[in-house]
């Protein structure tokens, strides 16, 4: 098997509200279509593509239509993240949870689009505790 790109398919209430939310604060273009309840993202770079699916929509399985995307954390690696983060906040975004570092390494902060997805932004870092 070969790859050749990743999609998640995101099931929200307004789709029209989640789509606003990734083209305006996180970069993402429409892309090939978007329709009553349906829409397409995508960037420039490695970040997946996203679809966003309104809840109770008929082209997915019975079992699927009514549930919502949660229990799930889109995460991105980037760098600069202290920016990123500033630059959020600056753009009214709720910073759910503040810039943090582990002591892994992993340093991450999270934010929520209007539907709840959680957003986690990762940048990797020199482990700051003990070896």
């Amino acid at each position: 098997m070969q790859i050749t790109a990743s999609t998640v398919s995101l099931t929200v209430d307004d789709v029209a509200a989640s789509q606003r939310f990734f083209t305006t604060h996180l970069g993402y273009a429409e892309q090939q279509a978007a329709a009553e309840g349906f829409a397409s993202l995508a960037r420039d770079d490695a970040a997946t593509d996203i679809v966003l699916l309104a809840r109770g929509t008929e082209v997915l399985p019975a079992d699927q239509r009514d549930q919502h995307a949660c229990g799930l954390i889109l995460a991105f690696a980037t760098t600069g993240i202290e920016h990123e983060e500033k630059r959020l906040r600056a753009e009214g975004v709720e910073i759910t949870m503040p810039l943090r570092e582990e002591p892994w390494g992993e340093r991450l902060f999270q934010i929520k689009d209007p539907n709840g997805v959680v957003i986690q932004f990762v940048e990797w870092a020199t482990p700051s505790g003990p070896a």
